[in-house]
């Protein structure tokens, strides 16, 4: 049977055989998943105390869905929808092409988006916006700790070595998180990052990356 990736992507490259080698033990760990659990149980209650606040001050900013959502790809490339607070503008997939990407490779970014809202831009800073995602966590679909989530758009533009970053579960935080977050502008980099994660992962060391990003996130250091 063809991999998740070769079925998305059979029309844009042919996926390096490497990709398909073993199940990195992130993906089989019972302890991991127990975490991932543990910790989407209370981010979603977190997120279930914050959300109408969260609501009401959309609402008075800037009128509509409380909600975001996009698909993005996962593990060994399988499609999910993720979801956030919405901090831009409705219909800003739309207006996107109006911004200039500050950023290298297959990311996008920009440091003064004009489509982030006022809201949006503090519960960026905060990672706020982040919180529902807990719901793909415990879910399986994503992890507490692993690798950036890319969109199907990014990954069709994968080169060979990029799809490494494809066999671990895509986290809510990771290296490219206590490191910089939005300041990373260059693809390569978090690709380095997240191949590291994988090199270097243990349950102590996503443990670590936890507190590490708790810290970083109160100190608002690198947020855009």
């Amino acid at each position: 049977m063809s991999s998740p990736i070769n079925v998305r992507l059979r029309n844009v490259k042919v996926l390096p055989l490497s990709v398909e080698t073993q199940v990195h033990p992130s993906v089989t760990s019972k302890a991991k998943r127990i975490l991932d659990i543990f910790g989407a149980t209370i981010g979603l209650a977190i997120t279930g105390i914050i959300t109408i606040p969260v609501a009401i001050a959309m609402q008075l900013d800037e009128p509509g869905s409380i909600f975001y959502s996009q698909v993005r790809c996962g593990f060994e490339g399988k499609p999910f929808r993720i979801w956030k607070f919405r901090s831009m503008i409705a219909n800003a997939d739309r207006q996107k092409h109006l911004v200039k990407n500050q950023a290298t490779g297959h990311i996008f970014k920009n440091e003064n988006d004009p489509r982030i809202t006022k809201v949006g831009r503090f519960l960026r800073r905060t990672s706020l916006d982040e919180f529902p995602q807990f719901w793909n966590v415990l879910k399986g679909e994503m992890s507490l700790v692993g690798t950036r989530p890319p969109t199907s758009e990014e990954v069709a533009m994968y080169e060979e070595h990029h799809f490494e970053r494809l066999k671990v579960k895509p986290g809510i935080t990771g290296e490219w998180q206590v490191k910089g977050r939005s300041q990373v502008l260059d693809f390569e980099d978090i690709v380095r990052m997240d191949i590291n994660y994988q090199k270097r992962w243990s349950l102590l060391y996503d443990i670590s990356l936890i507190v590490r990003t708790v810290a970083v996130v109160l100190a608002r250091k690198g947020a855009c």
